[in-house]
């Protein structure tokens, strides 16, 4: 669900360390970083190979590092915010959880998507009239580490056709109880007879390193008018 590539995530999380530190004493906002490595099929460099990340460090590996350096010390404390400095784990890998979809648009009732465990969907998801605004918001938690290059992309399909696709880096964030929420830039439906019909889409989460935290594959229609209310 999107028009073109969009990469201007909303920031929620931590941003670059030197972009945080241009003055000193300003506070440190939880802002998602826009300038994240995103390594994946469609990131490759010059001689076609994929991108090569850093190393991974647990939780505490990251708490530990550079600790003798005052500036980096306080960087961290803000990006973990309300993590339990005492009873944090060892886990290398993080965790994603997605935790709402909802379709909200101006003047209607907000439409809450069901998330499919297997992450296929048998017939329609949902339907959107023609022409209308609407933006797709969700919620998610993470959990055991920090998640670098967070992001959402999509693609969609008219009898058998790709007509759209869209990718929004979402930020790196840190571990907390507290769900994040995310809205989607808001976008408008096109319109008219050929417009109007069933589409197939696939909608994915991942990070950094490439790895899937939810990918949806599901159909939607686009028609004159809303569906009646069930």
């Amino acid at each position: 669900m999107g028009d073109g590539d969009k990469e201007t995530g909303q920031k929620n999380g931590a941003g670059e360390h030197e972009e945080q530190h241009k003055s000193e004493g300003e506070p440190l906002s939880r802002q998602v970083s826009e300038s994240s490595i995103c390594a994946t099929e469609d990131d490759e460099d010059e001689e076609g190979t994929k991108i090569k990340l850093g190393p991974q460090f647990t939780l505490k590996e990251h708490i530990e590092k550079d600790k003798d350096d005052e500036s980096l010390r306080r960087w961290k404390e803000q990006l973990l915010g309300s993590v339990d400095m005492e009873n944090i784990g060892e886990t290398l890998e993080p965790d994603v959880k997605i935790m709402s979809l909802t379709i909200v648009s101006p003047g209607r009732d907000d439409i809450v998507l069901p998330i499919p465990e297997d992450g296929n969907l048998k017939g329609l998801w949902f339907t959107l009239k023609e022409g209308c605004h609407y933006s797709l918001k969700f919620t998610f938690q993470v959990s055991n580490n920090i998640v670098s290059g967070f992001k959402y992309t999509n693609t969609v399909w008219k009898t058998g056709m790709k007509v759209d696709s869209a990718k929004e880096m979402l930020g790196t964030f840190s571990p907390q109880q507290e769900p994040y929420t995310h809205m989607m830039p808001e976008e408008t439906t096109p319109s008219g007879l050929f417009a109007r019909g069933q589409y197939s889409a696939r909608s994915k989460f991942s990070d950094d390193d490439d790895k899937c935290y939810l990918e949806i594959n599901y159909t939607f229609d686009i028609r004159k008018d809303w569906a009646a209310a069930a």
